[in-house]
């Protein structure tokens, strides 16, 4: 069972772990990749201690950035006279 459900909003960013962070009890940090949410992955895990939380986020907010890159624009050429 999680430690706890935590929204991906509620989670930070670390540029250097590449990784959304959230506070563990035990002092260390939780972790989980964009990588691993593209994948639907939603345990972000503890490296120092056996606890785990369940990050509550869109997948789609992870998936289409990666659908972006891969689709040209719609957009129409604008003719200026």
């Amino acid at each position: 069972m999680s430690y706890d459900d935590v929204e991906i909003e509620d989670m930070e960013w670390n540029e250097e772990l590449q990784s959304y962070t959230y506070p563990c009890p035990c002092g260390d940090l939780f972790q989980i990749t964009k990588e691993d949410l593209k994948l639907g992955e939603e345990i972000a895990r503890c490296p120092s201690c056996s606890l785990y939380i369940t990050v509550i986020y869109n997948m789609e907010d992870f998936t289409a950035d990666s659908n972006k890159a891969l689709q040209p624009s719609k957009q129409q050429p604008v003719t200026v006279a």
